[in-house]
């Protein structure tokens, strides 16, 4: 990444319309408490990093997303729905050169672990966080059937997040309507929709209210919302690097061939009209009868967890600033990343040099680690974060 360009990129946007919320800005009590645990976790399970990331995941305070977005859990709920986005934040940076098919295999492990198909704790890693997941979701009586649509919708953010690196390996933009479908799988902000029913008294809300088209027409606005305001704040960060393309901005200005400022303008308005709708739906809620009440507040918290997201970007985070960004390391010591990202997610022990007569060796290794991962032994993005 130029650092000087994404200074330039930092102080030319500056001054350009950003979203305005009305929704209240409210933080949880457990903030501080859940950032300490958080900078354990990355002490105890972020090795594969070098000091100098790890450091910089800290200053990001990851998890405040979580504590924002949720204000009214405790600790204990909010666990999981922090792990979850503090550790694919962190796997976004690391992998964030690695192709769709290096994902996928991932994403395959993740699949069995938040399922509990792979039932033992992994070693210190990446893995064992996404397993404590699955753990903490059981301390804090997280119904299960909650859970399952909380998994479903880290795996569809998973899948969009590979569709999103098939693009930035291209370096052009997806059109228009495809980006839409892609950067509302790819933000998080489905997945908060769902595990929001954590909070107060959702979780006792039937399906069928939850399942109406009403409800998932707000997830869905939520999830473009949130991908929107996150790509006008990571803007000079995506400009100043090769190949991040996926940004509502970018893809605005390829789609219209627009200049940079027109493309903002343009892009602000498209977020303006899915926050307009957002709204109105929430003020023109079908009849739910007796839970018509509880469900007035959880789409009233919808708009809580909106703008508590997008207070984390301008309020808490240390990581839209201009070299802060933790670029991806996992090819820096190694001749080929694809095979060593998998074993790196647990622990940092690759050669720093392999000479040339091991290389058959380092084939052969590379070769019964694929399988062995494939036997079980062995999401991606969260692009919000």
């Amino acid at each position: 990444m130029d650092r000087g360009m994404e200074e330039q990129f930092y102080r030319q946007l500056q001054d350009l319309p950003r979203p305005r919320y009305a929704f209240p800005d409210l933080v949880n009590p457990c903030i501080d408490q859940l950032n300490a645990e958080y900078n354990e976790w990355i002490d105890t399970d972020c090795r594969f990093e070098s000091t100098t990331a790890r450091e910089a995941h800290k200053r990001h305070r990851l998890t405040d997303i979580a504590a924002r977005a949720f204000p009214g859990l405790t600790l204990e709920e909010l666990r999981p729905v922090a792990r979850f986005t503090a550790f694919l934040a962190i796997l976004d940076d690391y992998m964030d050169d690695s192709g769709s098919h290096e994902l996928a295999k991932v994403g395959e492990r993740v699949s069995k672990l938040l399922s509990g198909e792979e039932a033992g704790e992994p070693e210190p890693g990446f893995y064992r966080q996404v397993y404590m997941i699955r753990q903490d979701s059981v301390r804090c009586r997280m119904p299960p059937h909650l859970y399952r649509q909380f998994v479903d919708s880290i795996l569809t953010l998973l899948a969009g997040y590979g569709d999103e690196k098939q693009y930035n390996a291209a370096g052009r933009p997806p059109p228009f309507p495809v980006f839409e479908l892609i950067r509302r799988q790819s933000s998080g902000g489905v997945c908060y929709a769902k595990y929001l029913c954590m909070q107060k008294d959702y979780r006792l809300l039937p399906d069928w209210v939850l399942a109406h088209p009403t409800m998932l027409r707000m997830h869905d606005l939520v999830g473009s919302i949130i991908g929107y305001h996150n790509d006008f704040i990571s803007l000079p960060k995506e400009l100043s690097r090769k190949g991040d393309v996926v940004n509502l901005v970018i893809t605005v200005q390829h789609e219209f061939g627009l200049s940079l400022t027109d493309a903002w303008h343009k892009a602000l308005e498209i977020h303006d009209a899915r926050l307009a709708e957002l709204v109105r739906l929430q003020g023109q809620l079908p009849d739910f009868g007796e839970w018509q009440r509880t469900a007035q507040e959880y789409v009233a918290d919808l708009g809580v967890m909106v703008q508590g997201v997008y207070a984390w970007h301008v309020k808490s985070s240390g990581r839209y600033v201009a070299g802060a960004y933790v670029e991806p390391e996992h090819d820096k010591d190694r001749p080929s990343p694809p095979a060593y990202s998998y074993t790196g997610l647990g622990a940092r022990r690759w050669p720093a040099r392999i000479v040339p007569w091991l290389w058959p060796l380092a084939a052969l290794v590379t070769l019964a680690g694929c399988l062995w991962l494939l036997g079980g032994t062995g999401c991606v993005r969260s692009r919000v974060f």
